[in-house]
């Protein structure tokens, strides 16, 4: 296989591995209208929170992240490989290791690519959720019961017995 079709092909997979995966380009949160104000209120404070959600994550969006780390690590895996491939073959050797670089830098990359657009977008949403709320509209939160105890790990002062006869008095605090 040429080096050209090795590239082109390693490029393709790439493309269509990280083409699958897409967040929305806004909040992925429900937030409604507070209790008095009016639809166009609300309208015109999601358009504010929407930019200001944007300018908190650097105006990059979820899936601007994924391809940027992607494609960063596909990029380094090529590298990686050529460099692997130069050492064991001379220039065959470096063809070979960099386009299994690119496959193996690809396909780790999607991971990658795919943790950056969910960090992304869930810092866009806690940025826009903090901001709507701010201004009055109402975000539901999940209605979950916590199943922690309740109970105090110390029993109240009432209920601690009193020291065994003769002992001594506690030392005085400063």
């Amino acid at each position: 296989m040429s080096r050209l079709t090795l590239m082109f092909s390693a490029m393709a997979i790439l493309t269509t591995v990280t083409g699958c995966v897409s967040m929305p380009s806004g909040p992925s949160v429900m937030v409604l209208p507070g209790t008095g104000l009016s639809f166009e209120q609300f309208s015109n404070d999601n358009v504010i929170c929407q930019q200001y959600a944007s300018f908190q994550v650097g105006g990059t969006t979820a899936n601007q992240a994924a391809v940027k780390s992607g494609v960063t690590s596909a990029a380094v895996g090529t590298a990686l490989g050529a460099a692997a491939g130069a050492a064991i073959g001379g220039g065959e050797g470096a063809a070979i290791g960099a386009g299994s670089g690119l496959v193996g830098g690809s396909l780790v990359g999607t991971g990658a690519a795919s943790t950056s657009m969910y960090e992304a977008q869930e810092r866009y949403d806690a940025a826009f959720i903090q901001c709507m709320y701010a201004k009055g509209h109402q975000v539901p939160v999940s209605g979950q019961f916590s199943y922690q105890s309740s109970r105090r790990s110390t029993p109240p002062a009432s209920q601690i017995p009193p020291p065994p006869p003769g002992s001594p008095p506690p030392a005085p605090t400063r």
